[in-house]
Order: C-alpha cells, then sequence, then structure tokens
C-alpha cells in the first residue's frame, strides 16, 4: 500500500501543482494572467521620454535587397500567455511595409525550445528570454561544430516581470550599508571559490561596527537551479557554483485562484522582517522597510542603482540583453531575409516598435552599431 501511495503521488504530482494551493492572507499576489490582462498588453513609452530620445538617435532602416519567404522565429513566451505576440507582430507589420513578400511564423513557446529548431533546420531565429545559457549554446555546438551566432536586440527591463527585469540587491532599511561590489556580493552569496576569495558572513567584515559587527548576514535569493540562479552565477561569482549554505531560497507558489506569489515578493517579505538579511530581487517587490544597494563593478568603478539610464547605457554592472540567435556558419553570409529582419529590428524603426510596446528597454545607439556589425 506504501508503494501503491508513492506512486499515486508521483503520478498526481503535475495535477496538484497545476491546481495550486492556498497562499498566506495578506501577500502582494501577482494576478491571473490572461491574454486580456494588463501583463499581456504593450504600455507604450512617452514621448520625449529617455527611451524615446535614445531611439530617435538611431539611423533609419534602409533595405538592401528586396526579400521573400517565411521567417520561422521560435523562443521567449508561452503557448498559453502570448505575453510576446504583441512585439512579434508588431515587428513583422513594420517589416512587411519594406517587404510585403514576408510572412513570419513564431512559436513562442519558451526560452528553451528557441535553440533547438535553429540546429534541426525548424527555424531561422530564436529570440530568447535572457542570454543564451551555456547548455544550449554547447547542445547547438555539438550539432553543428560551430558557436550559435547571438545578436543583442533589446535591453531587459527596469521592473517589468518576464521581461528580464534587472538583478537587485536590497537590505533592511535599519542597514547603515548602501553600496556593495560585486566581488563582495559574490562573498556573501557564495562559498570559497578555491580562488583565495574569503567568504563575508558578518556586517562587521563589510565594515559595520557597533551592534551590526558580530551580527551573521541571512541571504535570501532565488531557488539556485531557477534561471535566474544561474546568471547570478556567471555574472557576480565568476562561474562559481557553490552558493553560501545560509541562503535561503524561495520558488514561486503557485495559488488556486490563479495567482501567483512571486518568488522575488517572497524574497522582499521576508528581507523585510530581518533586519540582518541582504536579498536578491527586483524593485517591482519592495517595500517601505527595505532599500536597494548602488553597486560597483570593481576597483575604480562608480556605484550605481539599477535605472532605466543605466540599463540602457549599459552602465549598471548586471545590465541584462535580448538575444536574437541565429545559424551562422563560419565565413559564411547571413541568410538574406534574415540579415534584413535583424537590420531592422536594429535601426530606429525596429527600436521605435519596441517602445510602442514598452516592455523591454531599447539598445543605446553604441551597442546598436555593434550589434549591426555582426550581421553584415
Amino acid at each position: 500500500m506504501r508503494v501503491l501511495g508513492i506512486w499515486l503521488l508521483i503520478l498526481l504530482a503535475p495535477l496538484l501543482a497545476e491546481a495550486g494551493q492556498e497562499c498566506p492572507p495578506g501577500v502582494r499576489l501577482t494576478p491571473a494572467f490572461s491574454p486580456d490582462s494588463d501583463a499581456a498588453k504593450p504600455s507604450p513609452v512617452a514621448r520625449g521620454s529617455l527611451e524615446a530620445r535614445v531611439v530617435e538617435g538611431l539611423p533609419r532602416y534602409e533595405p538592401a535587397q528586396v526579400v521573400h519567404g517565411t521567417i520561422s522565429i521560435w523562443g521567449h513566451g508561452n503557448v498559453k500567455l502570448p505575453w510576446m505576440h504583441h512585439l512579434i507582430r508588431a515587428w513583422e507589420k513594420g517589416f512587411r511595409t519594406f517587404h510585403p513578400g514576408i510572412s513570419i511564423d513564431y512559436q513562442m513557446h519558451g526560452t528553451s525550445s528557441g535553440i533547438p529548431p535553429l540546429f534541426t533546420g525548424a527555424g531561422d531565429v530564436a529570440i530568447l528570454g535572457e542570454e543564451i545559457l551555456s547548455k544550449a549554446a554547447a547542445a547547438f555546438e555539438k550539432v553543428t561544430g560551430y558557436p550559435p551566432t547571438g545578436v543583442e536586440i533589446a535591453t531587459g527591463s527596469l521592473d517589468v516581470r518576464n521581461f528580464d527585469y534587472a538583478q537587485m540587491f536590497f537590505v533592511h532599511k535599519s542597514n547603515p550599508v548602501d553600496e556593495l561590489t560585486l566581488e563582495q556580493l559574490a562573498a556573501i552569496f557564495s562559498e570559497d571559490d578555491g580562488r583565495g576569495a574569503k567568504a563575508i558572513r558578518t556586517w562587521g567584515e563589510l565594515g559595520l561596527g557597533g551592534e551590526w559587527a558580530g551580527r551573521g548576514i541571512v541571504p535570501y535569493g532565488w531557488a539556485i537551479d531557477d534561471s535566474f540562479g544561474y546568471y547570478i552565477e556567471q555574472a557576480v561569482f565568476g562561474g562559481n557554483h557553490r552558493w553560501s549554505v545560509d541562503l535561503h531560497e524561495f520558488a514561486h507558489i503557485y495559488c488556486q485562484d490563479g495567482s501567483i506569489y512571486d518568488h522575488g515578493q517572497q524574497i522582499l517579505d521576508a528581507l523585510e522582517r530581518d533586519p540582518y538579511g541582504i536579498a536578491i530581487s527586483n524593485i517591482r517587490y519592495a517595500g517601505d522597510n527595505v532599500k536597494p544597494l548602488r553597486i560597483s563593478a570593481g576597483p575604480g568603478s562608480p556605484y550605481l542603482p539599477a535605472t532605466k539610464e543605466n540599463l540602457i547605457f549599459h552602465r549598471y554592472p548586471l545590465t541584462r540583453t535580448i538575444p536574437a540567435v541565429i545559424n551562422r556558419a563560419p565565413g559564411m553570409p547571413v541568410e538574406p531575409k534574415v540579415q534584413e529582419f535583424l537590420s531592422f529590428i536594429l535601426s530606429r524603426d525596429g527600436q521605435r516598435i519596441l517602445n510602442e510596446d514598452g516592455r523591454y528597454l531599447p539598445l543605446s545607439p553604441e551597442l546598436l552599431a555593434e550589434q549591426r556589425r555582426k550581421i553584415q
């Protein structure tokens, strides 16, 4: 009977997860998502905003040739929750004003679905929801014998859910600390990495005195097997995978009514109750009792907050970008229809459409020029 019970739990687990659970009362929840909800709709930037001013300084799209056919796009999105469809459709409409013989077939099932179609021949472009994961790149290279080509097409958002919002670090508002370096953050959130960096476990080791000096630092963050956790390993830990054993990990809690107690919200809710904590999350979840830290990339670099300007111009050390990935063999040209489509996105015309959608941030002129050179 015990074995039968275990097997029933295994078989029913996906159904139970889908059904959700009772969520804690009195907490801030993310409402149930639907194609008609505000979260699924574009949020155009204001005329005269920073984003608009940046885009107006970009070069216009000038077709090098007329192209025809179908462009197959795979990647970031969700079968049931089409948050990327508005942007892809708008790019298609804009591109077709120059190339009426083009159609776009988009299969936005999630970032993990983006890379395989490139090396199987089913897809032309993968638009990912985050940087290319090493395992996906390795799978591509194992099949093709060369790495995938990534072209950055947008900057991650400041605080928009599902649009690669900025990774930020927070402390309780009563904490005297206002700024830290990436090296200090790595020493707090990870174990000794074998390269001489010593773990930091008390606030006194960061220079605080008095009652703070002997207090242990309590780290809060994403589940370490989450893609956000992987990003921190690469961008902050320098590839070290050894997280602090003191880390309090959080994952989404799916409620019975379809709403979600987001992991980022859980993290900052916990920090609000812990004066000696430090947390990875995003400003969208912040309450009155926590404060974001300014971050420095290292010696000689300024301490900066995550702002739209610092993200667009890549001043904030943990700025994220959104890649379009293609299969381009070494020494070979980019397929004309793909080259023209990416050239369109990497222009004033394409980035204006990004602003009209309003959820990702545009590229800076310098980064956009660098990406254009990749597809020449």
